[in-house]
Formats: C-alpha cells, sequence, structure tokens
C-alpha cells in the first residue's frame, strides 16, 4: 500500500516503517495518525512480518511532537477525540504481538517521545534527544506519556520531565531508563542495529514472541499472584502449538527448528 505521510518496506520478515514528513520533523497529524494505523494493523496480519522498526525521516527528528498548528484549533471535545485516537493507535503499536523497535535519531518530543514509549524497545544514538515538553502549551501529554513514562522511569524521574517539559539528551535517557541501547554512529548504523535486532527476534517461534508480549503486558498490571496465573495459562497455551513440539523435538536431535507459526 502506498502512503503520504509514511514509508514502508518489508525484508526478511522485518518491517521498516518510516514516518515521513521531515520539512516538519515528522510532527504526528491527524492524516500521519490515520496511516499509521492503517499500516499497523496491516502488518499485524502479515505472517511474513515478524518485527517492526519504527524510524523517522530527514536524520533530525524521530517525530518532534504533535502538528502544533492543528492542535491549537482543538477545543476540549475535539482534544478528547484526538487523545483518544492517538492512545488507540499507540495501544495497537504496544500489543502488536510483534515486537515494534523504535529507531530514534533526533527529536522524539511530546507525541513523538509517546510513540518510541509505545514501542517494544528503543534504540537511540547521540544525535537523540527526549522530552515531553506538553507543560510549556497549558498541557499534558494525550497519547499515553503521563502514564507509560512513569512505568519505564519512575514516577520522581517521570514528574521532573513532565512538569519541567526538559528536554534530555540519549545519556540521561538511557541513565532513566527511557532507552533500552545507545548506538554509537550515524542514522544508518542505527538503523543497522535495530534491524539486526528485529532479524534475531524474528527468527524466534512467533507464536512464543507474541505470548511473551502479551504476558509482559497483561501481568504489569496485576497482583503477582494474578500475574503468575496469566503466565500459567499462556504456558500451558503455548504447549498445544505444533511449534512447542517442532522445538523440543529439534532441541532432541540437535537441529535447528523450521517455526510454522501453529
Amino acid at each position: 500500500m502506498a502512503y503520504e505521510t509514511l514509508l514502508l518496506e518489508i525484508h526478511d520478515n522485518v518491517a521498516v516503517l518510516t514516518l515521513n514528513r521531515p520539512k516538519v520533523l515528522n510532527a504526528l497529524n491527524a492524516a500521519m495518525l490515520g496511516e499509521l494505523d492503517e499500516a499497523i494493523r496491516s502488518l499485524a496480519t502479515d505472517g511474513a512480518v515478524r518485527a517492526v522498526v519504527l524510524r523517522g525521516a530527514g536524520g533530525k527528528a524521530f517525530a518532534a511532537g504533535a502538528d502544533i498548528a492543528e492542535l491549537a484549533e482543538v477545543d476540549a471535545s475535539a482534544g478528547e477525540q484526538t487523545a483518544s485516537r492517538a492512545q488507540r493507535i499507540f495501544r495497537r503499536i504496544e500489543t502488536l504481538g510483534k515486537p515494534a523497535i523504535a529507531c530514534i535519531d533526533g527529536y522524539a518530543l511530546g507525541g513523538g517521545c509517546e510513540l518510541a514509549m509505545a514501542c517494544t524497545f528503543r534504540l537511540a544514538n547521540d544525535a537523540a534527544r527526549f522530552g515531553q515538553p506538553e507543560i510549556r502549551l497549558g498541557l499534558i501529554p494525550g497519547y499515553g506519556g503521563s502514564q507509560r513514562l512513569p512505568r519505564l522511569v519512575g514516577q520522581g524521574a517521570a514528574l521532573k520531565l513532565l512538569l519541567t517539559g526538559a528536554i534530555i539528551d540519549t545519556a540521561e535517557a538511557f541513565r532513566i531508563g527511557l532507552v533500552d541501547e545507545l548506538v554509537q554512529g550515524d542514522s544508518e548504523v542505527l538503523l543497522a542495529r535495530a534491524v539486526e535486532l528485529a532479524r534475531t527476534i524474528a527468527q524466534m517461534p512467533p507464536l512464543a514472541v507474541a505470548a511473551t508480549i502479551e504476558a509482559v503486558d497483561q501481568g504489569a498490571g496485576k497482583t503477582l499472584d494474578e500475574a503468575l496465573a496469566l503466565e500459567t495459562r499462556i504456558f500451558g497455551r503455548l504447549c498445544a502449538t505444533e511449534d512447542k513440539r517442532e522445538g523440543t523435538r529439534a532441541f532432541l536431535e540437535k537441529r535447528t527448528p523450521v517455526w510454522t507459526g501453529k
């Protein structure tokens, strides 16, 4: 499918999805959010895709935030609708059942930082910058930032960013846990590392990958006993799959398993 605000390439079970509005630092406007929703829905059902890398075009930004020109015209009702729509799209990325790897080169601010936080992993180079500056506009994050940021970095570190609107560099983002991996190099080196990680996971059994993401995501909001019960159910479910039978047989036969996703 051709998109106006995105680029999509698929090679070796890995989809590279590029936010493509470089003239405005890949700001997330309504059109881009709509296409992002379409692309993620399509990738979710594409059995040939087992991992997704998300990046920004232009080398200056992953995404510099929401489109402020659009946001300036939003009233209370439209604001709720805009936030709700973006939250649904980002939640779809978070629960894709396939790893989504944010490849961050340049600015990841506001909605861009929120999009990165909805991904499974965040890889960044030294050029990356992070922040939730919505308070400077008289707002709070609306795309999930006030909820995901504390879960990633802790309440104190999150509130410091949320209440000051500060922009931090990659080293600080890594120190507090917002970034999972530092990559030394330019945007192409960063992309190569993200694709390498994506391909590593793409070689794993897809049902087990999806189940692992499900267990971690769903277990996070439960008590330990409830989460352990969830793990038990998912473990049992996987024991009935062809991939589990193939994996155990291949191990015993000392050969490479062939995963079918069944």
